[in-house]
Parts: structure tokens; sequence; C-alpha cells
């Protein structure tokens, strides 16, 4: 059995590493660039179970821009094998490897407490040593003093309200009324926090999105099947540090893991516009007498993401259900009934793997001229 074990566990790698890197591409958006960005992973400087550079390899494997190595600051379960006192060495040895014009290495810690206030991550720290404090709030106010961004991880872990809202001690809500806190896990691993997007709306805060990987992420993510890590897609104008950090604190980002993308409107609409793209809209056939009129739209899904959409239109379709599913980098033709020959067409669809709201989802508008 172990035999088996050593030698299933070595095809994985090397099925792994003999593949080629990953390409990871999302269409500008308003002038900005939608970097992927996991800003919560961990190394064996705390409780991961990988070298620091292996992060970096993986980022660069999977076609990531950005990752931030968010070691626990209070919890070092390795520190017998690896002894060490300066919490920046994971992000040291992490940034000596990485290769700036491909991937950015950000210094970030997880502050580890019990609720509350849970756990948070800090990151673009200057110096994580210190933050070590006994008091949660010095420690967010030092992080704010180095300047960093900081959001909340895991909300609804490990207590949270019967009705599926996060629970907010007076700590929590200190910190969120004082802007000691900028923004908030929606996404964390496979686990969706409709909680976290309520408090996101109302305390103005960035919806993340994370792996807060521990193993490899190939072993998590199934990368071979084709998954993917959770990550958050970043607004920024630029590739470099201080434009993400810009973006961040402007709050220009959106939360993505398999199909679904949460963030606010303002964010979500025009990433799908970009997307999403009309390639040609015609009537097909002839209009003999009685016959209904049938138009061809060829639709474009220019992403790494899968777009479900739902008619919510007057108009019926000929081949196909009310829902239109449009797998990644690929084109759908869809087939619409009209009672008569039209010169422009229009047809709203809720996207139903966007979340912009608790229970809400936006609305995208098929509107094009029609080819004689």
């Amino acid at each position: 059995m172990n035999r088996f074990i050593l030698l299933f566990g070595l095809f994985i790698h090397v099925q792994y590493s003999t593949a080629q890197d990953k390409k990871v591409n999302f269409p500008e958006v308003d002038g900005y660039k939608v970097l992927v960005c996991d800003p919560h992973i961990h190394s064996v400087f705390s409780d991961g179970g990988v070298w620091p550079t292996i992060r970096v390899e993986e980022g660069i494997r999977e076609g990531l821009d950005i990752v931030s190595i968010t070691d626990h600051l209070e919890y070092q379960p390795h520190k017998a094998d690896i002894p060490h006192i300066n919490r920046n060495r994971g992000y040291e040895l992490a940034k000596a490897f990485a290769q700036e014009n491909q991937i950015l290495v950000i210094n970030g810690s997880e502050v580890t407490r019990e609720m509350p206030p849970g756990h948070i991550n800090a990151i673009f720290l200057q110096d994580a040593n210190l933050l070590l404090n006994d008091d949660p709030i010095e420690v967010m106010k030092e992080a704010s003093k180095q300047g960093a961004f900081v959001f909340w991880d895991h909300p609804s872990w490990p207590t949270q309200l019967e009705d599926g809202r996060v629970k907010l001690f007076e700590m929590n809500q200190q910190l969120l009324m004082g802007g000691l806190i900028h923004g908030i896990e929606v996404i964390n691993g496979n686990n969706y926090y409709e909680g976290a997007v309520e408090l996101a709306l109302t305390y103005n805060l960035a919806m993340i999105g994370s792996s807060d990987v521990h193993g490899l992420t190939e072993w998590d993510y199934s990368l071979a099947m084709g998954g993917h890590r959770p990550a958050t897609l970043i607004f920024a104008k630029e590739k470099t540090s201080a434009s993400v950090k810009e973006a961040l604190q402007a709050r220009r980002t959106v939360a993505w893991h398999n199909s679904l993308l949460v963030g606010p409107e303002k964010y979500v609409a025009p990433l799908l516009q970009e997307i999403i793209k009309i390639q040609s809209a015609k009537y097909e056939g002839s209009f003999r007498m009685g016959e209904a009129t049938v138009l061809s739209i060829i639709l474009e899904n220019n992403s790494e993401v899968e777009i479900t959409l739902e008619n919510a239109s007057q108009y019926t379709f000929q081949q196909s259900l009310e829902t239109v599913v449009i797998p990644p980098r690929t084109q759908k033709t869809i087939f619409v009934k009209t009672e008569k020959k039209l010169k422009n067409i229009e047809i709203p669809f809720v996207v139903k793997n966007a979340i912009i709201g608790v229970k809400k989802h936006p609305v995208w508008i098929l509107k094009s001229p029609l080819a004689e």
C-alpha cells in the first residue's frame, strides 16, 4: 500500500511539474488591468506544508500576477524544526526568488486570535515583527501605521448566527467603524460567505477571494483536472506593488472561484461587458408566409469564467432552454424567435454566476443592430 501511494504521488508530481504554465488573462476594464491575486497563503514558517519559494513557483505556474504569503504571527507549529524569530522571513525568501516581471510578492501576516476579532490578514507590511502584541486593537493600529491593507479572514468561522449572517462582536465593529479593516473574504477556499457580502456593502469593504492554501495547490484544487485556486481580481492601473495597493485601498476588487464572480455592481457589470461579446447577430433562412422569424446570435466568452445567462426578456429560444451556458474562451450560438423582422435587438439576461449583493445578480443586456 505504501509503495502504491508513493508511485501515485510521483505520478501526480510529474503530471503537474511537466505541464505548461497556465495563462490566466482577463480583459482590461475601463482602462484598468485585471490582475489575479491570491492574498492569503501559508508556508512552513507557520502551519503550511511547503517552502515559500514553492508558493512563488505555484503562482507562476498557475498564471497569477500577485501572491502574498500570510503566515500566522502567533501560530508557529514548525518552530522546533525551523526555528526563527523573524516574522518577515517567509516573505524575504519568496521575494528574493521571484521574478518581478512574472509575479509580484507582497509581505503579509495573519493575526491569529479567537473571536473576537478572529483571524485578520495584513498585507503590504513593512515589518511583521512589530505586530507581535497581545492587544489586537494595537496590532491593527500598528498595521495601519505601516500603511497595510487589512482584511477579515473567513468571517463566518468559527462562529456565526443561525440566519447565516456574520456575527459582529463589539471589537469587530470597533475595527470596522475605526477604518482599521479595509476588506473581507467573501470566498475562502471552497466556501462562499453570503453574510460577508452584506458587510462589505455596508462598510465599504473590498471583496476578497483567497485560497488560504496550506498544502500544495495541486492537491487542494485539482489543477491537473482543470481546477483553479480562488483568487481576487484587482482592477489596477499597472502591474506594480504601488498600483495594486492603490486599487485595494480604492476597493476595486471582484472575488473569483470556479464560475462564481462576487463584487460590487460597479465593478462586476463593466467586467461582464468586456467578458461577453456579440460576434454576430442576423436572421437565418427565408421569411415565407406564416413562418416565425429566427435570429441567430453568436456570443463569445472572453474570460476564464464559465458564464451562465438566464433569459429575462419576452423572447423565446428555438434550440435551447431559457438558460444559456458559455464555457470559458468559447463561442455559443443562440436562436431567438421574434414575431417580426427587427432592425435592432435588446435582450436582458440575468447573470446567474455573478453576485452583486445578498441573493442579487447583475443583468447583462444583449444589445445589437441586426445584419441585413
